[in-house]
């Protein structure tokens, strides 16, 4: 591991315009440089490099942030790989942290199954390319495909002989150790203690991880022989480092893509990824015939929001297309899909399509997942007990969406198109969320039901923390900015506490005091972390939010403090460097604090009033569902007229009518 002190040199070292300026041309722009932004396409340039804070920012995509993030995002490297990068950019020595020998006997280990793997996969595509059975035989299957030769040598594809001695005889001469090619998988042994190649005989399709190593092979026997046999494709068994529910088929190959078009195609097998990057669409992967797994989301979303699953249009592609789609969606990725026609699968539709053909096809064809599965189960469906299970089905589908917005989107729509009160669907995607945060395995991404909001307590009636999932409003955002740019300015001295000590306030230790005063909370919980952080540094003197923030060891953060330094919602802004004598300074220093303190102030009477007037809407829901129950309709008429004066009392303090 790269030790701490090594990692804040690399910070201190790299310069934002010197590394931006290694992928970009820039140009002087005032104070800041100006660019065409790396991440999508644009004419006029919107991407600009600001030397003073050290970030970079795109006003066309959004994207950005300092020199880390930066490189992380163009060259899709892992957080380390960016450090080292840059630590080759500027002749850093990397001097790793001593590990234990636990660590380093695993950190051993693992390498060496990585350089057998590596030597394997180059094992394969030399008998393929070099042999004459590999040539004849494993050659001529990929050409049989439809494969290219610059294809087959992209994908790193191979051939292994049918000699099951072969690959253990030639890696044993070549001095490596048995261990290591019995625990990648590559070979097993008999009971006769014989090494046995697991491949023998097959092509081979290497799984290369999104950091570019091999971790992995599939290898399929060839279509001549595919009659009788059991296993028509062999996998590397689980390891240390291969699992197959972790990774994704061509995500070495595609990311760069992915993150270009800001969208994936997701297919089922090697084939399919293959043919879509003959064809020319290359921000394809596979999950190859495994459920879909967290990991692989995860992997997904570092990339991009947005998939498009695509099958072929027969029943097998259909069922495919409903499998871990609802994983999907818990995610917050926007799910669409498209099948195939006359049940062509990827492979064939790309061979015989250019990729404009095949992109245009998917333009015209691809469907919202909601409206798909609503379009797949309720057409043509007229009984009552099918319909019910089919409604449930989608109705389940959106409840485990996290955008709040979104859903309410989705199922007022699936209200308008199967006919049914959208007051039922909602009480019904209500049950299921509730069904879900009561079990056991209650996972982050649970949705927050609508109209269900806590209840405030009677008397101080103190607000209810808002869900994290919840989506950040803007008013969030701006009080989120003010920390990050103003956290560690004092904007009240001498408040005394309950024992009588006296104490100065930062913005950060206001806004926190404030929110806890109320059991409120940010609905966005890395927002909340940023609070909590900026209020634990205020106790440092040298503390300075901004620059800490925007070089701050968690991505997710330093991203979001590089987005908030650069855009503006209408925030103070900083203080004019400009010479000054001392009364002027002083009188200019009471003015910017006083500037703080009044739009500290008023972000948070806003925040508070965003809340009330939620909890007034999910209050009003509640009392039209409840219109039957008496008792109940009577509790929540009475906790609405206190909801109201707390508003009333709010819109006063901003300045507002009275609202009745």
């Amino acid at each position: 591991m790269i030790d701490r002190q090594t990692v804040e040199k690399i910070k201190d070292a790299a310069n934002i315009v010197e590394v931006v300026s290694e992928f970009v041309a820039l140009k002087k722009a005032g104070a800041n440089y100006k660019g065409l932004c790396p991440f999508h396409n644009e004419k006029t340039p919107s991407f600009i490099v600001s030397p003073a804070r050290g970030t970079c920012h795109c006003f066309g995509c959004g994207k950005g942030g300092n020199s880390i993030n930066f490189i992380m995002e163009h060259q899709q490297m892992t957080y380390p790989e960016a450090l080292r990068w840059l630590a080759n950019k500027y002749h850093i020595e990397i001097k790793e942290r001593e590990l234990t020998d636990r660590e380093r006997e695993e950190q051993s280990q693992r390498e060496s199954m990585f350089i057998v793997n590596e030597w394997a996969g180059k094992y394969f595509e030399e008998i393929l390319h070099e042999h004459a059975d590999g040539v004849a035989i494993g050659m001529q299957y990929f050409h049989s495909r439809g494969f290219r030769d610059d294809i087959i040598r992209k994908f790193q594809l191979g051939y292994d002989l049918p000699d099951r001695f072969a690959l253990a005889r030639t890696a044993l001469q070549k001095g490596y150790k048995e261990e290591f090619l019995l625990s990648t998988g590559i070979c097993y042994k008999t009971e006769r203690g014989e090494l046995i190649d697991r491949y023998a005989g097959r092509v081979i399709f290497p799984w290369v991880s999104v950091s570019g190593k091999i971790v992995g092979f599939t290898a399929r026997v060839l279509d001549s022989r595919t009659k009788g046999v059991n296993q028509k494709y062999v996998n590397s068994p689980a390891s240390e480092i291969y699992h197959k529910d972790h990774e994704l088929y061509g995500i070495w190959q595609a990311k760069k893509a992915i993150a270009k078009e800001d969208r994936v195609y997701m297919v089922e097998g090697q084939a399919d990824v293959i043919a879509m990057h003959q064809c020319g669409i290359e921000n394809v992967v596979a999950n190859s015939g495994t459920a879909l797994s967290f990991h692989q989301i995860h992997t997904l979303h570092r990339f991009t929001s947005n998939i498009t699953l695509i099958y072929d249009g027969d029943a097998a592609g259909i069922h495919a297309a409903l499998k871990g789609t609802d994983m999907l969606l818990s995610e917050g990725m926007s799910l669409k899909v498209l099948l195939l026609p006359d049940g062509q699968d990827p492979d064939e539709f790309a061979r015989n399509h250019t990729a404009d053909d095949f992109r245009q096809y998917i333009e015209d064809h691809q469907a919202d997942f909601i409206q798909f599965k609503t379009d797949l189960l309720l057409k043509d469906e007229t009984d009552p007990k099918k319909r019910s299970d089919a409604i449930n089905s989608i109705v389940e589908s959106i409840s485990v969406i996290v955008n709040p917005i979104l859903r309410d989107t989705y199922i007022h729509d699936c209200a308008q198109r199967i006919g049914i009160n959208e007051r039922t669907l909602i009480n019904q995607m209500n049950n299921f969320i509730r069904n879900r945060r009561s079990g056991t395995a209650t996972s982050q991404q649970d949705s927050v039901p609508v109209g269900t909001a806590s209840e405030p307590n009677r008397g101080a009636q103190p607000m209810q923390p808002v869900s994290p999932q919840a989506q950040a409003s803007k008013v969030e955002r701006m009080l989120v900015q003010m920390v990050i740019r103003h956290g560690e300015h004092v904007i009240y001295e001498n408040v005394e506490d309950e024992d009588g000590n006296l104490h100065n306030l930062s913005i950060a230790q206001f806004v926190k005091y404030s929110l806890d005063a109320d059991q409120l909370q940010f609905g966005n919980e890395v927002y909340n972390n940023i609070l909590a952080e900026a209020v634990d540094r205020c106790s440092y003197p040298d503390f300075k939010s901004e620059p800490y923030f925007l070089h701050h060891d968690d991505i997710r953060v330093s991203r979001i403090a590089a987005e908030m330094a650069t855009d503006d919602y209408g925030l103070t802004g900083k203080k004019e460097d400009q010479p000054l004598n001392e009364a002027d300074r002083r009188q200019r220093e009471e003015n910017f604090t006083e500037g703080l303190r009044n739009q500290t102030q008023h972000l948070l009477l806003d925040f508070r009033m965003d809340y009330v007037e939620q909890h007034l809407k999910d209050l009003m829901d509640q009392i039209k569902a409840a219109a039957s129950d008496m008792e109940r309709l009577k509790q929540l008429m009475e906790e609405y007229r206190d909801m109201q004066d707390i508003r009333n009392k709010l819109a006063k303090q901003l300045g507002n009518n009275i609202i009745v």
